[in-house]
């Protein structure tokens, strides 16, 4: 056995959730009808582009556009490629200004305007296609110079209407490739005692600080020191995040029961060189430097050979968002008596004057990233385990506005406004039973299943469930729902796609009190698999993305009709 320096923890392998992009897209900016600021011709635009930062809320310039001369109506060439997280709200600013002089000081050149709005607002757009007013509204003038200057409160200069900017995002195509390869190795190290080794692989990406993240892990196969493990697909992204030439680093392992793994050696190879194929360049000899510095005659532990190597461009998430797909978001809250009563501080639903509870907190997050990829912004909203009025009946489905026919609530504020109507009016009782609204969703006929039985025929269905657990309970049987070790089964069959993701809310408070930061990782950790089950939905039905609608040959109207969906996907909470 190998000293315990060469061990790993089993938990170093157990995440995979390296923080990548979904994919990358490239913003392609116009305008229209900007402000003419030059007296003897029209004015010389040019675009700057700012992302906030999730922790300091601080503006950072991204990038800028070329200046073209002597335009209202710019169609700037210049592309800002920018990392797309379709859990993360990522929020964007565009400042416009009339280029004056060759200084790159923003502040010696005219103002035009500006816009704000999320990544995923372009990209859930039709068409990824978002056209938003141009206002002077952050800035107020100097009165001597007639300059912008940062406004001394929010409101700054009434928000003055000053053209329009067209937002454009298209995703990167090598962000769409995927790699199928195959390994084999030959004579590694025997590390048991009493038997040959159980060797595995584990494949890292460097990034661009010289770190390593984990990207891929094989299967282990036992009891040999020569193995031929199962071909595996991966997204290029994840394996090197598009930089051909950038390093990927695999580690070989012997497998203990115990989790401390032995490590066997290790090497170095690039996607570049994988996509050679099977040959002379893809054999890699496994070494240990610990050995390597300690004997003389040291070698390797081993050789790894690549058997196969093929790469495809698959169908993505963007794909189907850019051809019409829809997510529709349905949002289901608890309104059983252990929650407390509504009226005392103690409550999970009081309605504190000062801040929003814990339910409110966690539909914002969550909804604010949704909303954009519903066009009409309809949100059907259903409470259950609660007494109504007049007769007291409990109900495990009832609409929060108090519409039967209509449960949808404008926006994201429609559904707080419909909640908080309904803490004054309904009674807490029980007991939790959300089956009823997973079949709402579904539009199922079988509202008898239970929550537990009713998954693995909503896993065949365009739904997602996210269940965010409010309160000091244990939720045992919520982490049994969420699939991610082992798919639930019902009636002895297993869940044909993994639907469910669980998180408990108190995983998520911030001793700090930064609620903005905690509830964007709760958001993030939530939403993070939607994008794959989507796909994997897609692609188990044969459906293809429909093709882009065609940009409109005029600026459309503020408020376009609906996109039809392809196939939308429910998402519930």
């Amino acid at each position: 056995m190998e000293q315990p320096e060469d061990m790993a923890s089993l938990s170093e392998f157990d995440s995979l959730a390296g923080s990548i992009p979904a994919t990358k897209v490239e913003i392609t900016v116009s305008c229209r009808n900007l402000l003419d600021k030059d007296m003897f011709s029209k004015s010389d635009p040019l675009c700057v582009m700012y992302t906030q930062g999730m922790e300091n809320k601080q503006w950072r310039e991204f990038g800028r556009t070329e200046v073209i001369d002597n335009t209202l109506n710019p169609d700037f060439v210049r592309k800002f490629i920018v990392d797309y997280f379709f859990e993360e709200k990522q929020n964007l600013r565009f400042d416009l200004y009339d280029v004056d002089s060759k200084s790159p000081d923003l502040s010696k050149h005219d103002f035009l305007g500006q816009a704000f709005c999320t990544l995923g607002e372009i990209v859930g757009s039709p068409g990824s296609r978002l056209e938003k007013p141009l206002t002077i509204g952050a800035f107020s003038l100097n009165s001597r110079t007639g300059k912008p200057m940062p406004a001394v409160s929010n409101g700054g200069v009434p928000g003055k209407k000053c053209g329009t900017i067209i937002l454009s995002a298209e995703e990167l195509s090598n962000c769409r490739d995927v790699a199928t390869m195959q390994f084999c190795a030959n004579k590694l190290d025997k590390k048991d005692f009493f038997g040959k080794s159980d060797p595995f692989l584990v494949f890292y990406r460097s990034n661009e600080d010289g770190t390593f993240t984990i990207c891929h892990k094989t299967e282990v196969v036992k009891n040999t020191l020569n193995p031929v493990w199962q071909t595996f697909s991966i997204p290029v992204r994840a394996l090197c995040n598009g930089d051909y030439d950038r390093t990927i680093k695999v580690e070989v392992y012997d497998w203990d029961r115990d989790g401390s793994h032995d490590f066997i050696g290790e090497f170095t190879t690039s996607y570049r060189e994988l996509a050679r194929g099977q040959s002379q360049f893809n054999i890699y000899e496994v070494v240990n430097p610990k050995k390597k510095m300690k004997k003389k005659k040291y070698v390797n532990s081993g050789t790894v050979t690549l058997l196969s190597f093929a790469v495809e461009s698959e169908c993505t998430f963007l794909d189907y968002i850019k051809g019409g797909t829809q997510i529709n978001f349905t949002v289901a809250i608890d309104f059983t008596a252990s929650n407390g009563n509504p009226s005392q501080s103690t409550s999970l639903h009081y309605m504190s004057p000062y801040q929003l509870n814990a339910y409110a907190l966690a539909l914002t997050a969550v909804g604010e990233i949704i909303q954009h990829y519903d066009s009409d912004k309809m949100f059907p909203a259903l409470g259950f385990g609660a007494k109504l009025p007049p007769d007291g009946r409990v109900s495990h489905e009832f609409p929060l506005n108090g519409n039967q026919e209509n449960p949808s609530c404008c926006g994201i504020d429609g559904i707080l406004e419909a909640y908080h109507r309904s803490l004054r009016t309904v009674q807490l009782y029980g007991p939790t039973n959300f089956a009823p609204v997973v079949t709402h969703v579904a539009r199922s006929p079988d509202p008898e299943e239970t929550l537990p039985k009713r998954p693995p025929s909503a896993a065949k269905l365009p739904m997602s469930i996210i269940i965010v657990g409010v309160g000091q309970a244990e939720f045992d049987a919520m982490v049994e729902l969420d699939g991610d070790d082992v798919r639930i089964s019902s009636r002895g069959k297993l869940a044909e796609r993994d639907i469910v993701q669980f998180v408990p809310f108190r995983d998520y408070v911030d001793r700090t009190g930064n609620h903005v930061l905690s509830m964007a990782r709760l958001a993030r950790d939530v939403l993070a698999e939607i994008p794959d089950q989507l796909v994997s939905y897609m692609k188990a039905q044969g459906i293809r993305p429909r093709p882009p609608p065609a940009a409109p040959a005029q600026s459309p109207p503020q408020s376009p009709a609906r996109t039809p969906p392809a196939s939308p996907l429910h998402t519930h909470i």
